[in-house]
């Protein structure tokens, strides 16, 4: 129960790797805000974790950013975690992206992360809270790939904001560190595999095999593989720990 009497909002958390944290944070004794933009899926997913309560939130949308946290603080006295997990994935070759999409992934990916974790520090520190904000990155933050520009440059700026919000933050009390994962297997990688389908032309599956197949530990992740990250950096164990961004990714990236 290393979470016991602690509360956290998580975005994007009505499946995947948001819900897998939430269930996991409920494990350990936190009460959660599952918020996402689809409410129904969020308060679905809710019901099935004990003590959690949806709220609707579109990153995007600065407006719908302070009504959610209103919402979760209310309804869960305060907010002493934070997940930045709402993301959104594209690829194309530099030669076919379009302002929109570049627009939209940088809305969601950066700018989600960057007002999100603004408007819950704000709270943090209106209440004196000694908060944990985890931002969720990506290896691809880590390098560049051919064809996800856009995408590898949202998540490395994750993780540049993620250094700079924790050198400033930790002045308040607050730890701000990000979790970089691999390759996760889920129903958002159809659209990956997709996309490679696409422009590699491969068949389809064909591409999340091969990648399964390149990761040092023999498998893509799963959502759960990162849980126990989660749990830890928002634990009183990592209280030392500050602006770092952790590889939780089967060996795919030494840093």
């Amino acid at each position: 129960m290393q979470l016991a009497g602690k509360t956290a909002l998580i975005t994007g958390a009505a499946r995947g790797i948001g819900l897998a944290f939430a269930k996991a944070y409920a494990a350990e004794g936190a009460r959660v805000a599952i918020a996402d933009i689809d409410l129904a899926r969020a308060t679905a997913a809710a019901s099935e974790i004990n003590g959690a309560v949806a709220v609707a939130m579109d990153v995007s949308d600065q407006a719908s950013i302070k009504a959610a946290i209103a919402e979760a603080a209310k309804a869960l006295g305060q907010i002493d975690i934070l997940i930045n997990n709402a993301a959104i994935f594209s690829a194309a070759p530099i030669t076919e992206i379009t302002r929109a999409d570049y627009q939209r992934v940088f809305d969601i990916n950066v700018a989600g992360t960057l007002f999100t974790m603004q408007a819950v520090a704000d709270h943090m520190i209106e209440r004196g809270i000694k908060g944990r904000i985890i931002n969720m990155a990506s290896q691809a933050g880590r390098r560049g790939e051919g064809l996800v520009a856009v995408y590898c440059a949202s998540k490395a700026a994750v993780i540049s904001l993620t250094q700079s919000a924790g050198l400033n933050l930790i002045a308040h009390g607050i730890n701000v560190n990000a979790i970089a994962p691999g390759v996760v297997d889920g129903e958002h990688w159809d659209g990956v595999d997709a996309f490679f389908a696409k422009y590699e032309g491969k068949a389809p599956g064909q591409k999340k095999k091969e990648v399964g197949e390149a990761v040092p530990f023999g498998r893509m992740g799963t959502a759960e593989d990162l849980t126990g990250m989660a749990v830890f950096l928002a634990s009183d164990a990592a209280e030392y720990i500050v602006a770092q961004t952790y590889n939780v990714d089967g060996g795919n990236w030494m840093s």
